[in-house]
């Protein structure tokens, strides 16, 4: 199952495909890749296609997009995507298993009076 919060949901702001995702993808040993764009699913595929995709992913396949969560703009998503990368694998596992615990992350990286992310998900 991936957990998805559309760009729609969190960012209504947000439009012309300027909507920024942090995305996770479970590659083939298990192990997890993180990383950003503004359509996931094309950016997947390009990993998966070995266009334009992360040295990492590279014989790792099949890849499985396992979460994403709109957050904004890019910096934002970088911000995001540093420090779902800086946790260990268990902390990751835990954040796919509640997806909404990615309110957390982005409530301690909001700027003061700001609203960067709205509740709510979509499984596929």
């Amino acid at each position: 199952m991936c957990w998805a919060i559309p760009c729609a949901a969190a960012m209504p702001e947000v439009t012309n495909g300027k909507c920024w995702s942090v995305y996770i993808v479970r590659c083939r040993h298990n192990s997890l890749y993180t990383g950003i764009a503004t359509d996931v699913t094309r950016r997947v595929q390009e990993h998966r296609d070995g266009i334009l995709g992360a040295r990492y992913l590279r014989g790792r396949a099949p890849l499985k997009l396992v979460g994403q969560w709109a957050v904004g703009d890019r910096s934002m998503a970088l911000r995001v995507e540093r420090r779902i990368k800086r946790l260990d694998k268990g902390a990751k596992e835990r954040l796919l298993a509640r997806p909404r615990g990615i309110a957390a992350f982005l409530l301690e990286l909001e700027p003061e009076g700001g609203t960067v992310f709205a509740e709510g998900s979509a499984g596929d």
